[in-house]
């Protein structure tokens, strides 16, 4: 049954530009499904390990940046070195934006993960604010606040047919569709093998997964890496979609924006991002035609709360809850009995 909804849903989004014919509605579905793709990344962190990360814009402002530096070219001084890089293919930038903003992941993660709750918080805020700091001054090589602009539209290079640039929305519409059903079929294989019940088990139990043998910053630092280039790759989604960037990309608010769609539409889940991030991502569009500025934002923190307080697990799995109601979620013993990597005591 959840094949076939999966199934209708994903049949839906294809068509969807066949019908909808306003270019401000895709172009909010673009952007929409680009900040749902770093949702999915942050639930990787949030849902399945349990940590909670504040400064995962960074990872998607690195994935901008690299992608667009590389894409536009530069010529920087560093010291008594001068650097001149020649501009690269568009698929060469986003590669690389990955490839960068996985092993900032995996810095930060073997750094952070060595403690927990409250100062893991602090560590991911002041990265994201360092960076967003050498985005801001660094003028020789990001522009400061003058932004990095004319940044090349996508292309993607067809054997036999040559390289195609995507120009219009609904082309773009179609690659970040193709990149998100990518990162959500990633995240369930890694979330359905051992490397996956592994994280589970560290959020569920941490004490009982240790205990038989889970090396707890082995699954939590590839957990960091994996959330970390899929923001990457977001970010170089954005950067080639708007055509210009500067640091404001790094602000709070879209970590904020990340959480609620994580939360609001169920934390550990699948789903819980893409359906979270359709609400939150299209509510204040919807909400501009009926209501002021001013009741925009009332409205959208009251039905914030509203799901707090009445889904407070998320709109995914009170739905599952509804509709499947034999589903239960195992015990965390069950969540800790996976089978030690090799190498790890038995």
């Amino acid at each position: 049954m959840r094949r076939a909804f999966a199934l209708v849903f994903l049949a839906f989004l294809l068509t969807l530009p066949l019908w909808l014919q306003d270019p401000y509605l895709l172009h909010i579905l673009i952007t929409t499904g680009i900040f749902t793709i770093a949702a999915m990344s942050l639930n990787l962190l949030l849902g399945y390990t349990g940590q909670l990360s504040l400064g995962h814009v960074a990872f998607f402002g690195i994935g901008a940046y690299v992608s667009a530096l590389t894409t536009l070219g530069f010529d920087v001084d560093i010291g008594p070195w001068t650097f001149v890089h020649e501009p690269w293919p568009v698929m060469a930038g986003f590669v690389l934006a990955v490839l960068i903003s996985g092993l900032c992941g995996y810095l930060i993660g073997k750094l952070s993960f060595r403690v927990r709750g409250a100062y893991f918080v602090i560590v991911t805020i002041s990265f994201a604010e360092v960076v967003r700091l050498v985005a801001l001054n660094w003028v020789d090589l990001t522009q400061g606040p003058l932004a990095l602009n004319n940044i090349p539209a996508f292309a993607l290079s067809v054997p036999g047919l040559g390289e195609h640039t995507l120009w219009g929305k609904v082309p773009n519409y179609y690659l970040v569709l193709a990149v998100a059903v990518a990162a959500y079929i990633l995240i369930k294989r890694l979330v359905g093998s051992r490397i996956g019940r592994a994280m589970v088990a560290l959020k569920e139990n941490e004490s009982l997964a240790v205990s038989v043998g889970i090396d707890v910053t082995r699954y939590l630092v590839l957990a960091a890496i994996i959330s970390a280039a899929l923001a990457g790759a977001a970010g170089s989604l954005y950067a080639h979609y708007v055509k210009i960037i500067d640091p404001e990309i790094f602000l709070f608010i879209y970590t904020v924006t990340m959480v609620i769609m994580v939360v609001a539409g169920g934390k550990g889940t699948l789903a819980g991002p893409v359906v979270g991030g359709l609400i939150f991502g299209t509510l204040p569009v919807l909400l501009r035609s009926y209501l002021g500025p001013e009741f925009q934002w009332i409205f959208y923190g009251l039905f914030m709360i509203f799901i707090v307080f009445v889904l407070p697990q998320g709109i995914v799995p009170a739905v599952e809850q509804r509709l499947f109601p034999s589903t239960r979620e195992p015990p965390p013993e069950a969540l800790a009995t996976v089978e030690p990597a090799k190498g790890e005591p038995q």
